[in-house]
């Protein structure tokens, strides 16, 4: 006799993944092509910052949002404000409001004093006041001339620090070089929600190539998250701004969402 547990991973699309298209391209993408929801970027294209129009487009494809990724970028320094706790309880209500259950964050930059010092307190109060989970991604050091600058406090990497709920992403553990199985297992139940993308581990570079297109072990961490009934999200986010023609990009998020299917497959154990 057979015990068949079959893993709940839903597979999202994130809306930074059709760009330069926008925002409701990645809606009308992500319902044609089968995802299960999509991931809001919040970023510079106005729609992504209006929980109103993303509440008509929701309805609209019947796609639902999945997750929101606070304004943390570079780029992104002045969306929603400058204030970063204004942005991630603009996140947090933007997800009630939508009905996503996760919230990524980034660390803050080492410029942020102030919020990078009540950093991890100030998490554990919003948690408090939510249900949204607030998810911290792993992110890279930069390397120059044999020396490595980390921008980010308290650290690049959320695995050794005290956040119950982290990303884990695969093109970010190629730039960093760091070994993506073993994060994984250090996380255990605390990873909470996978970007599935991959990269060449190329200097400073942050690729996000389609899954199977780099060195990182993506059908690996999709086959064990599988085998160990894992019920985050699973966000394709790769990179198509360079695909020559809208058809060729509609090929990339198709072979990465058949890819996530294909590895992220039912795990059987007999009693």
């Amino acid at each position: 006799m057979s015990d068949i547990r079959v893993p709940i991973g839903e597979v999202a699309l994130s809306t930074a993944s059709v760009y330069p298209e926008r925002t409701p391209d990645a809606f009308e993408l992500a319902a044609r092509l089968g995802y299960d929801g999509v991931e809001i970027m919040v970023g510079q294209d106005p729609v992504s910052q209006d929980v109103e129009v993303l509440q008509r487009l929701r309805d609209h494809y019947q796609i639902p949002v999945l997750a929101i990724h606070a304004p943390c970028l570079l780029v992104t320094q002045r969306v929603w404000g400058r204030d970063p706790w204004v942005k991630l309880r603009r996140a947090r209500e933007a997800a009630e409001r939508l009905g996503a259950r996760t919230v990524v964050v980034h660390p803050p930059f080492r410029w942020q004093r102030d919020y990078a010092k009540e950093f991890e307190k100030g998490l554990a109060r919003m948690r408090d006041e939510t249900d949204v989970v607030f998810a911290v991604e792993n992110m890279f050091p930069l390397r120059a001339r044999g020396n490595e600058v980390v921008p980010y406090a308290p650290d690049w990497n959320p695995v050794d620090y005290d956040f119950p709920d982290v990303t884990l992403d695969l093109s970010h553990t190629a730039v960093s070089g760091s070994d993506a199985m073993e994060m994984a297992t250090k996380l255990g139940d605390r990873l909470a929600h996978l970007h599935l993308a991959d990269g060449l581990g190329t200097t400073n570079k942050d690729e996000h190539l389609v899954p199977g297109r780099g060195t990182q072990p993506c059908a690996p961490m999709l086959e064990r998250l599988a085998g160990s009934g894992y019920r985050g999200l699973i966000v394709l986010e790769i990179n198509t701004r360079r695909a020559a023609s809208r058809t060729e990009r509609i090929e990339d998020l198709t072979e990465a969402l058949a890819f996530a299917r294909h590895h992220f497959a039912a795990s059987s154990t007999a009693s």
